[in-house]
């Protein structure tokens, strides 16, 4: 088992190898731009910046607040979950921007899974892929929040955020901001890894994908964390 993981470690490093670009120069930074006081979009000039970038592992993970009791009393699983939180944090300096896209990427790495099963675990793809796009219309002048949420079954099924990318487009479509982080040593971070099919297509020797995409990440307002510091979101474009 041990020899079969550095095996597939060293297939993807391998592949990762051979999709990366030929070096330019001494030029550094995202490949993305991370957003900026005065980004141009689509002609004219929106004044926004992003302030925070989503953490990974196990800081990207929270336990839900709990409201109440139902009905049927009080809950009968007492042990709390953790939920998977993506969340940034940018500001505006326009008096009203009419909207904000936000495309989320996001990587979960199998082998940190809570769930007390190897042999399940065996089963899966080393990674697992998800994505989400969220829009906020009517924003004002101020400092906001953007965020998607996983429900605690995949962080126990399919483990914890590794490398996760985020594109900010305004309403012509144009990037205005966006950045990418990795905890993955064979996907660099500031770049646009989901886009990449030597990482996204890449096979282990048994044949199997190294990435399985799945669906689950949704916007926070259709979650329990809607109802956890609201004033900080704007309204998501029905």
């Amino acid at each position: 088992m041990k020899k079969a993981m550095i095996l597939t470690a060293a297939a993807l490093a391998a592949a990762v190898s051979m999709a990366a670009p030929k070096a330019r120069g001494p030029k550094k930074g995202p490949v993305i731009a991370a957003g900026g006081e005065d980004l141009a979009a689509g002609g004219a000039k929106i004044k926004f910046r992003v302030e925070q970038f989503p953490k990974l592992g196990r800081s990207s993970t929270a336990v839900a607040p709990s409201i109440g009791e139902s009905p049927m009393g009080p809950s009968w699983n007492g042990k709390p979950r953790r939920w998977i939180v993506m969340e940034t944090k940018y500001q505006t300096m326009d008096k009203c921007i009419d909207q904000l896209t936000f495309t989320w990427h996001v990587l979960l790495e199998t082998k940190s899974a809570t769930v007390n099963d190897k042999e399940g675990r065996a089963k899966l793809a080393p990674y697992s892929y998800m994505s989400q796009t969220v829009t906020y219309v009517n924003i004002p002048r101020g400092t906001h929040a953007a965020s998607v949420c996983a429900h605690p079954s995949f962080l126990e099924q399919y483990g914890e955020p590794k490398a996760y990318g985020l594109v900010i487009t305004d309403a012509n479509g144009e990037v205005v901001g966006g950045d990418s982080e990795s905890q993955i040593n064979e996907i660099k971070s500031h770049t646009k890894w989901w886009e990449n099919p030597k990482i996204m297509d890449a096979k282990q020797p048994n044949g199997e994908p190294f990435v399985e995409r799945r669906a689950g990440l949704v916007d926070r307002s259709k979650t329990i964390w809607a109802m956890v510091y609201p004033n900080d979101y704007e309204m998501v474009a029905q």
